[in-house]
């Protein structure tokens, strides 16, 4: 197993922003999360990553309960949010051995990811000094380093061009073969045929559950979004 949520409700006061959230994600699967703006994905990828305690229902990572065994579940979990948080002052090989070592990565780990991510030639500037796409790249690092068994993206390609785009989605499928990745995006193009899942959640309810080959791709899978969240 990778990730699962099982009727994950949140409530922002009087509003249900999530009503009974459910699906499961195995291991090797990439899954894209679509939905409108104010549909609650980022809501639910923060229940999902233990950002935020829902109002009821369960989430578990490789069948532990997050709540219950919280440390345990987010050590076999990689997060990238769509603002990641990076520490400026930072060199890039610095901040990622900070982070291995939170995770208890093994020797190598650093270097791999910096080969894997392209940031070889920057990992001794610091972070603050580095491009918008260097910088989603060290975020991209440091959500991968560990080799998570679930990985969960928030608008990952954001402040990539169109051809770092494409390779970074190239090392997703070579760095996650064996891992639950399950990533938000509003771009329909970013899906293309790396992805086997797509997820479609509407009025804080899950829409659709389908392999991406059943939606169609292209003009099919945009036509299909639309009918499903504005009822066309």
């Amino acid at each position: 197993m990778g990730l699962r949520l099982e009727d994950v409700r949140v409530r922002y006061g009087s509003r249900e922003v999530l009503s009974g959230v459910s699906f499961e994600l195995r291991r090797g699967e990439v899954a894209a999360f679509l939905g409108l703006n104010g549909a609650g994905k980022s809501t639910c990828l923060r229940v999902a990553t233990g950002g935020l305690r829902p109002a009821s229902g369960r989430v578990e990572v490789c069948g532990l309960d997050l709540w219950r065994e919280p440390l345990a579940a987010r050590r076999r979990m990689g997060y990238l949010p769509e603002d990641c948080p990076l520490y400026p002052e930072l060199r890039v090989a610095e901040y990622l051995s900070m982070v291995a070592g939170m995770y208890g990565a093994g020797r190598g780990a650093v270097a791999a990811v910096l080969r894997e991510t392209g940031l070889e030639a920057v990992a001794g500037r610091r972070i603050g000094t580095l491009s918008k796409g260097f910088r989603q790249r060290a975020g991209w690092a440091q959500a991968l380093v560990h080799r998570p068994a679930v990985l969960v993206l928030d608008e990952p390609f954001s402040g990539l061009d169109p051809e770092q785009a494409r390779e970074m989605q190239g090392l997703l499928r070579r760095a996650c073969r064996e891992s639950a990745v399950l990533f938000s995006t509003h771009a329909l193009g970013e899906i293309g045929a790396w992805c086997d899942r797509v997820l479609v959640l509407h009025g804080g309810r899950i829409a659709a559950d389908e392999p991406l080959a059943a939606s169609g791709g292209g003009a099919a899978l945009e036509e299909r979004f639309r009918r499903l969240t504005q009822g066309g």
